[in-house]
């Protein structure tokens, strides 16, 4: 690990960022055409969508199985072995001859994402100083937005030549190329790892820190096997408290991307429309994450989390007040602000909480509640709309980052990371 006077999140872009950037634009790319795969192996619209959440559930599933393979093989092999599980999920889609070979292809892709994001959280974990932690997780995190953004242009481009199957073309390109990046990782410093000394009001909501000694050693195991059962249950009030705010935040975020488009839609804008509002939106998003890390860094977590969450909450609730484009196209661009200043949030939290021994274990369990955050906001949205209407929806889902701010507030100052 580099000194407190040399170290620099430049050594990091190449073998760390890089490959992130690489992961997302292969999932961009394929990401807008497996619908119209399902489609044109016979599937129904329903069909489609339902595959098309297969990317989620795969990586729901797997969490905490990628933190068993990830403490067997280590970060590097972990993510080598993601981006080439992840490559020939693309293939296999590409290739599919029917609906359940897709759909299985589909669970692939979302399944290897879990390994991969969780190898490379806590590869920059172990590596990154924890007084730059929060500007790391966030430059992972913008890395992976960046890619998706690119990903369907890059995408487009080459169906042009090659119709849709130059998609997945495109993602495999990418993420063999992630790999291969990716080896070039130098592997974490053993048997000494340095271990935080930070005080719990720097990483809670304070403003100062005691910085890290890179001079000790990991403090040693215990002797007992650590395992998913024993981080569950030595850890339980952390995911009851700090996680469940997680959770809110994952299903604000998933279910802005849902929002978007519905209520362009319910406004009357044509598709092109649509797609430059979500696009202006993702750009905001993109301009702000290390500004942000930089911020929870010097300021403490709290001085994001909170806001990014209100911020979320009172543009969604404005939503179903807009009649017109532009007002529309405001609250989207507030969106992608709060979005993007909370970009690298909920993988600094978890680097902040997990513990020394265990910690892979630990962030397994850790992603799956954020996953699980992932998977039901659009489910609350979609239960709501179909309940009362389309501005009922959104303004609950709304009312959902308003509570994950209420909770930072609460419980940032008040549960401490173990480590401090």
């Amino acid at each position: 690990m580099a000194g407190r006077d040399d170290f620099s999140l430049r050594r990091f872009v190449v073998p760390v960022f890089g490959p992130s950037v690489l992961f997302a634009v292969g999932e961009g790319a394929i990401l807008p055409v497996v619908p119209l795969t399902a489609r044109d192996l016979g599937g129904s619209i329903a069909v489609a969508a339902v595959i098309v959440t297969l990317i989620g559930v795969g990586s729901l599933l797997s969490n905490i199985p990628a933190s068993i393979v990830t403490a067997r093989v280590g970060e590097r092999w972990a993510i080598v072995a993601a981006a080439a599980l992840c490559a020939v999920g693309m293939l296999t889609a590409l290739l599919a001859p029917n609906l359940a070979v897709l759909a299985i292809a589909v669970f692939l892709i979302g399944s290897s994402g879990a390994v991969f994001n969780l190898a490379r959280q806590l590869y920059l974990t172990v590596m990154v100083e924890p007084r730059y932690r929060a500007r790391a997780l966030s430059s992972l995190g913008g890395s992976m937005r960046i890619g998706l953004f690119i990903g369907p242009f890059v995408g487009a481009a080459v169906m042009q030549l090659t119709g849709l199957g130059g998609a997945y073309l495109v993602g495999v390109v990418a993420l063999v190329a992630a790999g291969a990046i990716a080896l070039s990782m130098p592997d974490p410093p053993m048997p000494t790892r340095s271990i935080p000394v930070v005080t719990t009001d720097a990483l809670a909501g304070g403003t100062s820190s005691a910085g890290p000694r890179a001079d000790q050693p990991e403090r040693p195991s215990t002797g007992s096997a650590v395992t998913i059962r024993s981080v569950l249950r030595s850890h339980a009030r952390i995911y009851a408290t700090i996680g469940v705010a997680v959770i809110f935040v994952s299903a604000i975020r998933q279910a802005r991307q849902v929002v978007i488009p519905l209520w362009a839609e319910s406004l009357g804008l044509d598709p092109s429309a649509t797609s430059l509002v979500y696009g202006i939106s993702g750009a905001v998003d993109m301009l702000v994450f290390y500004p942000a890390g930089k911020l929870m860094d010097t300021r403490g977590r709290l001085a994001v989390a909170a806001p990014s969450m209100a911020v979320m909450g009172v543009a969604l609730l404005l939503c179903p007040l807009t009649t017109t484009t532009v007002p529309f196209l405001l609250v989207a661009m507030m969106l992608g602000f709060g979005n993007g200043i909370g970009s690298g949030l909920v993988m600094t939290l978890g680097a902040d909480y997990s513990p020394s021994d265990g910690r892979v274990q630990f962030l397994g369990v850790w992603r799956f509640m954020a996953d699980a955050g992932s998977t039901a906001g659009p489910l609350v949205l979609s239960a709501v709309t179909d309940a009362v209407s389309l501005a009922a929806g959104v303004s609950v889902t709304g009312v959902l980052g308003l509570i994950a701010a209420v909770l930072f507030v609460i419980l940032l100052p008040r549960i401490k990371p173990i480590r401090a």
